[in-house]
Order: C-alpha cells, then sequence, then structure tokens
C-alpha cells in the first residue's frame, strides 16, 4: 500500500408526459408539434455543447504528463459487457422547472422552454446543483436510457425495489444514518471538504473531530460519491440526486483539458483521480448523462496517459514503478467504463492481469510492489501504530481485481489461497493492536462477497462487530451521528469523510454488484 492508499485516499427510457409530476401541455396541431420538436432539439444541442465547453485550461506541473500522446484504441474482437438495460422508473414528485427562462422563439409565436423540452421528449428538473436548462438537458434529466431502475447485470441488486433485500435491519440503517451524515456534510458547491468538513455542523453541540488532508478533496468527494450510487442512487433519480448533481458537477470543474481530475501537486494524486475517475463513470453510466459520458471518458483517457506501457500504475506518470494498491482503484474505475461503453484499450486488462501474476505467491499472497512485500506504512509512529502484518491489504485488492478481471477461482488456485489469507485477518477495531485498517475492510468484504460461502459468512459475523457497532449513533451527539471515527491506518489523510464514505460502501457488498462468477 502506498503513501496514502486510499486517497483514494492516502489510500430511464424516458417517461412519458402522462407520468406523474409531467405536465402534458396543450394540444398541438401537427404543424406546431414538428416546429417544436425541431426547435426542443437544437436547442438541447446548443445547451449540451456550452456544457460541454471546459471551465478553464490548467496545464500539469509535470511536463511527462503533457508531452504523452494521447491514447490509441484497438478494435478488438470480443465485445465489451452490455450496459443494463434500464426501465421507466415512476416519478413520485413533481418536477419543478426552473424560475426566469427567457421564451424561445420558434417563429410566429413564442414557446415556454418547458413545452420545447417536453415536445422534444426532455424533461427537466430545478434542483440546486442543475439549477438551468442547459444543465438539466445535457444531463439528461428525464430522458435517455439510463437510470437504476430495472438495471440487469452486475448493477441489478441496485435496482428500485431491490437494493436492501439482501441485507439486515442493522446494515441497513447504519448505511442510512452514513448517507444522511454525508449529505449534511457537503459543500454547496457540491465538494466534501476533507479537512473543513465540520464547518456544516451545529454549533449548538459539540464539533467533529476527524480532519483529514486537504489535498484530497477531488478523493473523499468520489468516495461519497460512490456511496451514493452505490445504495441505487443516480444523478437523475433517487432521495440523493442532488447530492451526486453537485458532486459530479464540482469534479468537472477540477478537470484539467489532459483529463485529470485536480491537479498533480500531491505526490499520490492518482489515487484521487482514480476514485473520482471511477465515481464520474459510475454516475455517467447510471444515469445516462452525455454530459458525464465526456468528463468521464476523459478521466480514463488520463489513466491510459498516466499507465506504464505494457504494465500498470503508480504515483509517477508513466515512472517505470508499479504497485497493486494504485493499480487497485486505476482497474476498477476502468473496469467501470468498459461495462457502461466508454473506450479502454484491451491491454489495460491483460497488463493488469500480468501484474496481479507477478505480485502473487503460491499462497494466494498478493504484494505491494513485488512478491512477498506487505502494505505500505509511513515511517516511524505511522508503521509502529499500524504494522502491516495485521492485515492483508493488498491479497485483498488483488483478489477483488481478479474477480472483476473475470478469473475464476476454479481455474486459479492463488484466488482460494488468497481468501483464505483474508479469513485469517478478519475485520476487528482494536485501537491498541493497530488492526484498523478500513482501506482492508473495503476490499477484502467485496473480494469475499465475490467468493460467497463459509468465507463471506464468517467476515460478516466480524463486519458486524468492527463497522456496524462503531458507528456513532449516539442522537445527543448529532454533529457525528451516522459517520465514523478515522482512527485507521489512512484515517489521517482521509479524515471522517474518507471513514464515513468507504465504511459506508463497505455496509453496501450486499447489494452494490452482484456476483460475477456462478
Amino acid at each position: 500500500m502506498p503513501a496514502h492508499p486510499a486517497s483514494g485516499v492516502s489510500t430511464a427510457p424516458p417517461v412519458p408526459p402522462q407520468a406523474k409530476g409531467y405536465r402534458t401541455g396543450p394540444s398541438l396541431s401537427a404543424r406546431g408539434l414538428v416546429l417544436l420538436v425541431s426547435a426542443g432539439i437544437h436547442l438541447a444541442a446548443g445547451f449540451a455543447l456550452v456544457g460541454l465547453s471546459p471551465d478553464r485550461e490548467r496545464p500539469l506541473p509535470f511536463d511527462a504528463v503533457n508531452v504523452v500522446p494521447p491514447p490509441t484504441y484497438e478494435v478488438v474482437a470480443e465485445p465489451s459487457p452490455e450496459p443494463p438495460t434500464a426501465v421507466a422508473e415512476e416519478v413520485t414528485e413533481p418536477i419543478a422547472l426552473p424560475e426566469g427562462l427567457p421564451s424561445v422563439d420558434t417563429g410566429p409565436d413564442p414557446v415556454d422552454p418547458a413545452t420545447v423540452a417536453e415536445a422534444a421528449g426532455l424533461g427537466m428538473a430545478a434542483s440546486p446543483a442543475f439549477g438551468s436548462l442547459q444543465w438539466n438537458l445535457a444531463l439528461g434529466d428525464g430522458g435517455g436510457a439510463g437510470g437504476i431502475g430495472g438495471t440487469g447485470g452486475r448493477y441489478e441488486g441496485r435496482a428500485a425495489g431491490s437494493a436492501r433485500k439482501t441485507t439486515t435491519k442493522p446494515y441497513a440503517e447504519a448505511i442510512d444514518a452514513g448517507l444522511q451524515w454525508l449529505q449534511r456534510h457537503q459543500d454547496a458547491d457540491g465538494r466534501w471538504d476533507c479537512d473543513r468538513f465540520m464547518k456544516h455542523d451545529d454549533p449548538s453541540g459539540p464539533i467533529c473531530d476527524g480532519g483529514g488532508n486537504a489535498m484530497h478533496d477531488v478523493g473523499v468527494t468520489g468516495l461519497a460519491m460512490l456511496a451514493f450510487l452505490g445504495d441505487g442512487h443516480s444523478a437523475r433519480n433517487g432521495t440523493y440526486k442532488d447530492s451526486i448533481r453537485r458532486g459530479a458537477k464540482w469534479l468537472r470543474e477540477q478537470q484539467q483539458t489532459n483529463g485529470l481530475f485536480g491537479s498533480a501537486a500531491a505526490n499520490d494524486f492518482i489515487y484521487d483521480h482514480a476514485i473520482a475517475a471511477y465515481a464520474m463513470c459510475e454516475a455517467y453510466g447510471l444515469s445516462d448523462s452525455p454530459l458525464l459520458r465526456d468528463c468521464a471518458q476523459k478521466g480514463l483517457d488520463y489513466l491510459e496517459l498516466h499507465r506504464n506501457p505494457g504494465a500498470c500504475w503508480r504515483y509517477r506518470p508513466q515512472g517505470g514503478a508499479n504497485d497493486t494498491s494504485v493499480t487497485g482503484w486505476c482497474l476498477m474505475a476502468c473496469e467501470s467504463g468498459r461495462y457502461f461503453g466508454l473506450q479502454v484499450p484491451e491491454a489495460t486488462f491483460t497488463d493488469c492481469a500480468k501484474w496481479l501474476d507477478t505480485v502473487a505467491d503460491p499462497t494466494g499472497m498478493h504484494g505491494y510492489g513485488s512478491r512477498g512485500e506487505m502494505s505500505s506504512r509511513k515511517p516511524g509512529v505511522h508503521q509502529a501504530r499500524f504494522p502491516p502484518d495485521k492485515t492483508a491489504a493488498m491479497t485483498a485488492v488483488g483478489l477483488l481485481c481478479r474477480y472483476f478481471l473475470h478469473q475464476d477461482e476454479r481455474h486459479s488456485p492463488v484466488m482460494r489461497g488468497a481468501a483464505e489469507l483474508l479469513r485469517q485477518h478478519p475485520p476487528q477495531w482494536d485501537t491498541r493492536a493497530g488492526t484498523i485498517d478500513h482501506y482492508y475492510w473495503y476490499h477484502a468484504t467485496y473480494a469475499l462477497f465475490q467468493k460467497g460461502g463459509t468465507h463471506w459468512n464468517e467476515w460478516q459475523k466480524k463486519l458486524d462487530a468492527a463497522v456496524v457497532k462503531t458507528q456513532h449513533r449516539d442522537r445527543s451527539r448529532k454533529n457525528l451521528y451516522g459517520s465514523w471515527d478515522p482512527d485507521c491506518a489512512w484515517g489521517e489523510d482521509g479524515g471522517r469523510i474518507y471513514s464515513t464514505a468507504i465504511l459506508t460502501l463497505t455496509l453496501q457488498a450486499h447489494y452494490r454488484y452482484t456476483r460475477l462468477v456462478r
């Protein structure tokens, strides 16, 4: 594990106009309807172009990044997995229109933009995040083929009415509390502020502690978005759609022309970028937004610029060194993008599979940068407080990646060995023993859920004590309620936002992804 592995952190088909909440508008003659549809299409195209233009150009300080040629993509014979097919989701709340919209002159009679949008099959919603027609048209709100309701494939568990069916009441309550805490601590511009999130606390009670490193706002914003997306919400639908929209908007505003989210100022900036790219791929794929597609694709393009030719990732762009921790986040972003039809070279996945074989030994242990190498720790107090042999983080990352590379343990003994090693290092919240590693628990939980059986059942029992029961649930301490203390290996980097987001994600393992190998 790197210096900051989790920072990551230092590491619907269109809804018919008759649907509840939509206005159908006045009856139109055939000629009038044609005019309105035509106007709507031109209007939508114009606004989408405006929305896609970059806000500003901020070149990276590393020349090596800027001189790398743009990635090229080879055509492969094997098609990418089909993205989920959505079904219409009932709109349960009225969709208000933004105020102050200008009329659109389509000829002799001015036409209200709402009527144009409806005639063109486009819905509009007023939200704090996308409070203008251009954003709603570009986002695709109310139209398109996205949305989670009724999806299939690996995201089936998140579908409306399906999420939570396989989880217990304590897990569901903990997830709800975690999401509510994250929602309360999001900035108005969409960011989750890693070190100053407590500005949202109620001053009448004790203020939250657990600030992280300000350099990781991009990473923790991506993690928080993944937590909302993982629970079945999207930028189109769900209780937390506004939080996802605002987070996506903020990340888009941080994206440079070469696709990098944020800057390269921190040594481990690639963690933050990879998690942000992962979140944008899911936000795009589960919302079917043309605007988010461009942003997500650019994020994947940067990953390809950064990746070592013929190998994987580490801190420096094409710096020659590779490590399993960085590669894990990057691979999950690429695999999510590929699933939703974005462009990722096939070599990316074959090279990652080769890397995992390079660092795995016959016992199933996966090393950080080589066989047998333990997770990374900062020298001194950090290493003493969180001994790397107390967890099996790199083995967890390696095993999870193998599942998403569609490997099958029936043909891969190393996967069976890896699962057994994780079984021997169950989650345990013990500050004195140095066993608290939220980064490890997240990856191991998802890997063992994929395996199932006794390994999963045993792990889940330990997870109850280590995660569910350690969440702040005392209502008298309302500012902390729903969060987890960042008393973990990388808590000082990601802070309370990181710990709350990644542990909420951990508890969603029952339904966030279906089992990939059956």
